[in-house]
């Protein structure tokens, strides 16, 4: 298999030659010996549990609580905040207290009515904004951190300023909104607990399983059912649902299944954290900008999860693309008595591109210049520092993406012809939007060579077939194909003669989560070196194993105590441009053509590259003005996706992208990652074509109807 092939090849979906079609998902399974579970939720955000009192429970039903946890009680995450079954205290709507196991789902579903237990009900903190009030209040900051130029210097320099803007923008919720919701099945066997699920990081629910049932590593195994997507959902929150099902299966002695239906996915399951950030940014006399403050807030919900590496990526991308002098940066994820929120993909990054670009925009049209090339004079450049005193060391492409869309899109004349078409039209207005950002690739910092550790094996059978065993699973993203590309390439193999099994935990070492764009960079990178090595020790008809380890590059700088160096070994980076329609009297925004430029190394599958580019547009494009959730009192508003309202197919406008090939020494073939990139962007962009088509700012996403309608009647209020 040469170069062109691997871009090009269509892998066989089983190695039968067959193509059904179907996939059994984790609620099509049955095994023998199998109950359902159900689980009894907090209905208050903020309490004391007082009493707990269970209905007379027919033969063959139980209760499974705290008492039953044979060891610790908290998911093993990052913090021990987190209880598996809450048993004293509850902190959100939803908060799983016990579980009933039983044969039958209606029954349990009757059982669960007859529960009764009493609270001692405490005040709670339910949004942001009364967070942001209390942070100095014992508990409510979870995490903080601050980078950056000191706040006396840019005090000084404000001093000098022509003048200081000061702006907030707000980001709200979104949701996952994965085909499959969350499943998890636990299979009882005396000396073993195997779960199985749709999941993403197989060693996350291993490691919160050993915990929870303080057994041996051995008498644990868990295995990644097929996985209707993800998207940072099943990242964190499967190591929960699976220690309700592996404690369950122990302490009852049978095999344990719990799925969730879409309206208990939505009410209970992890978030994108809504945002508050604001922007303190001296100009002087010309508009150029001197300095500029942030203060970036996480809402984390009830426990931390993930939260504080959330915000490390949210400050880290929190100037953008843009090489801004003297530059401070600060940031806090809060609790409050809500639903925990957690990863999605792009982990905190598309919140801060879209204040950034949203407030650098604002400060384009106080100096009158174009937006696009007002963002233009401040581009970061290879060898420029970064926010964290690291290097950008790679070549950067984009200017020359942005030259090439230009032409592409034809944005100067359209934004002329716009502009006459405005003023014609009194009821619809067309505008066009753009957006600059980058997406680091892999954990930030040391996070590979200090925590995760990746390993990776390939097995040769006696028939010469080669199998990849690595715990990164594949949720229709691709990895499955792109992965084995890669081994086929170097081993000189077809296609079909590399196997790429669900990952299992009893057959695969770690090779480190599925997230952050890593997988095809980093394992990408490993299974190229173990390829190679395996081809120059290769015995036809022999079986051999070949294992390889990750080694970081020691060139790669970073302090995490003072979170200083390189955050990143690479960056991909991406320019959008947006056009829209805009009905003032419904408020409704039509999308009506969307162009974006990627550089992400080298692509190894044009066809999946493609997907990303496509589904990630579509999934940050609604994040800019379709999706709105929303929490009252604590508990979540939309129970369907209906009422939630992601983008279908008549929302999606037809998208024209292109690739630049700039590849990266350290990625195999010279790939980086993909994946997260493809989402950030289309949100700032979207909010900027329509605030160019209405001629007004907004300081927030999603920019509804409703967000513009209300703008409209108080521009009209203002003039009248």
């Amino acid at each position: 298999m040469n170069l062109k092939d691997i871009s090009t090849a269509v892998p066989k979906k089983d190695h039968s030659g067959k193509v059904s079609g179907q996939l059994p998902y984790i609620s099509d399974v049955k095994v023998e010996n199998m109950v359902y579970g159900v689980l009894y939720r907090s209905p208050i955000a903020y309490g004391k549990i007082t009493s707990i009192q269970l209905p007379n429970l027919p033969e063959g039903y139980e209760a499974v609580g705290a008492e039953d946890i044979p060891g610790l009680n908290y998911v093993k995450i990052i913090k021990e905040d987190q209880p598996i079954f809450a048993n004293e205290w509850v902190n959100y709507i939803g908060e799983p207290i016990l579980m009933l196991v039983g044969e039958d789902l209606n029954t349990l579903y009757s059982l669960l009515e007859e529960v009764k237990i009493e609270f001692e009900e405490h005040q709670a903190i339910y949004t942001l904004e009364e967070a942001i009030q209390q942070k100095s209040a014992l508990g409510v900051t979870m995490a903080s951190y601050e980078f950056g130029e000191s706040l006396d210097i840019i005090s000084a320099i404000e001093q000098k300023a022509r003048q200081i803007i000061e702006e907030e923008y707000d980001t709200g919720y979104q949701e996952h909104v994965y085909l499959e919701p969350q499943g998890m099945l636990a299979i009882y066997n005396k000396d073993e607990i195997v779960v199985q699920g749709s999941m993403q990081c197989l060693y996350y629910i291993k490691n919160a399983l050993l915990n929870a049932l303080a057994c041996g590593d051995n008498e644990v195994r868990v295995i990644q059912s097929p996985t209707g997507g993800g998207f940072g959902g099943k990242e964190e929150f499967p190591s929960m649902m699976a220690c309700h099902v592996a404690v369950a299966a122990k302490a009852v002695k049978k095999s344990v299944m719990l799925v969730f239906d879409r309206s208990e996915d939505m009410a209970v399951t992890t978030k994108r954290h809504p945002a508050k950030l604001k922007y303190r940014t001296a100009l002087d006399e010309q508009g150029n900008i001197l300095s500029m403050s942030v203060d970036v807030f996480l809402d984390g919900g009830a426990n931390e999860g993930l939260s504080s590496v959330v915000l490390q990526r949210a400050l880290l991308n929190s100037a953008g693309v843009y090489k801004i002098p003297h530059f401070h940066a600060k940031g806090y994820v809060l609790k409050t008595n809500t639903v925990p929120n957690g990863a999605f993909r792009g982990f905190g990054a598309p919140q801060s591109f879209a204040g950034i670009e949203s407030h650098i925009g604002h400060l384009s049209k106080l100096a009158n210049i174009d937006p696009l090339a007002f963002k233009r004079n401040y581009l970061v450049k290879q060898g420029d520092p970064t926010i964290t005193k690291g290097i950008f060391r790679d070549p950067i492409l984009v200017e020359e993406m942005i030259e090439d869309l230009l032409n592409t899109s034809q944005y100067k004349q359209k934004k002329a012809e716009f502009h006459r078409l405005n003023q014609q039209n009194p009821r619809y207005k067309k505008g066009i939007g753009t957006s600059l950002f980058l997406h680091g690739c892999g954990f930030t910092g040391s996070g590979e060579r200090d925590h995760i550790k990746a390993t990776v094996k390939l097995v040769k059978t006696k028939d010469d077939l080669v199998s990849l065993k690595i715990s990164n699973s594949d949720m229709g993203q691709g990895i499955y194909t792109t992965l084995s590309k890669i081994v086929a390439k170097e081993l000189d193999l077809p296609l079909e003669r590399v196997l790429y099994p669900n990952p299992d935990t009893k057959e695969v070492p770690d090779s480190g989560p599925t997230v952050a764009s890593r997988t095809t960079m980093i394992v990408g990178k490993l299974l190229e070196r173990a390829a190679k090595k395996l081809k120059a020790q290769w015995k036809p008809g022999k079986e051999q194993e070949v294992v390889e380890n990750y080694v970081h590059r020691e060139m790669i700088p970073w302090d995490e105590k003072t979170f200083t160096g390189d955050a990143y070994p690479a960056y991909s980076w991406g320019v959008n441009i947006v056009e829209v329609e805009v009905d003032t009297l419904t408020g409704n925004v039509k999308l009506e053509k969307v162009y974006g430029n990627y550089e992400v190394g080298k692509v190894i599958d044009e066809r999946i590259m493609k997907g990303q580019i496509d589904g990630g547009l579509a999934q940050g494009l609604a994040y800019g003005y379709l999706e709105k959730m929303t929490s009252k009192q604590g508990k979540i508003q939309q129970k369907s996706i209906s009422d939630y309202g992601p983008p279908t197919s008549l929302d999606v406008a037809a998208i024209e992208s292109k690739v630049f090939d700039n590849p990266y020494a350290d990625g195999p073939y010279g790939a980086k990652g993909a994946g997260e990139l493809t989402l950030i962007g289309g949100a700032p962009a979207v909010q900027a074509a329509i605030e160019d088509a209405l001629q007004t700012s907004f300081q927030q996403i999603p920019v509804t109807p409703e967000v513009i309608i209300e703008s409209l009647w108080m521009r009209e209020g203002e003039e009248g």
